[in-house]
């Protein structure tokens, strides 16, 4: 069956979003840093550790999931799929005025079907926000995580975790670089 891999980029104080973040302000106040790891120039020799991070979760990826607030607060990305396989968008309402280029699912068990049946042997990616991570966790479908992990202190914002149950985790890669630390781990059943 098709492995789940949840990945997010949070601060040190566990947040993936800063205050007041929404459509325009995607990243909270002060949570554009968060991602300069991966907003960066990985061409550059410095950043080659997040490059090759990046280079491996993409080759491993068949499908991603996202939820439609981080697809709103991301400006819709310019109208065009970032990713490098099919994008599902997860909403609650499916409007006429979407994208092209996404597809729209409106529940967690059509989005993870139609990702697995793309997917193929490749990875179904979940890609955040944090809404959409909790959901998968509290359904205990994720196989792994990678939290990239900032240092940055927000003081506020979205919290990944918030209200999730505690679970034990195992630790399966570490891998630094000058801008995050890349967390690998998987639920220790």
């Amino acid at each position: 069956m098709t492995s789940i891999h949840a990945d997010i980029t949070l601060s040190l104080d566990g947040y993936v979003a800063g205050p007041h973040a929404g459509p325009g302000n995607g990243l909270g106040d002060g949570g554009r840093p968060l991602h300069d790891w991966i907003f960066g120039d990985l061409t550059d020799p410095a950043n080659s550790a997040d490059a090759d991070f990046v280079e491996k979760l993409d080759a491993e990826t068949g499908a991603v999931i996202v939820g439609r607030t981080m697809f709103e607060a991301g400006d819709r990305w310019g109208n065009q799929n970032p990713f490098s396989t099919p994008a599902f968008v997860l909403t609650s309402r499916v409007t006429d005025d979407l994208p092209s280029g996404f597809e729209y699912v409106t529940s967690l068990p059509e989005a993870l079907r139609r990702a697995r049946a793309v997917a193929g042997d490749k990875a179904v990616a979940v890609r955040g926000g944090a809404h959409v991570i909790r959901q998968f966790l509290e359904a205990d479908l994720i196989d792994t995580l990678t939290l990239h992990l900032a240092p940055l202190i927000l003081g506020g914002g979205t919290r990944l975790f918030e209200g999730c149950v505690p679970t034990v985790w195992q630790r399966t890669d570490c891998r630094p670089s000058p801008r995050v630390t890349h967390l690998t781990y998987r639920i220790a059943r």
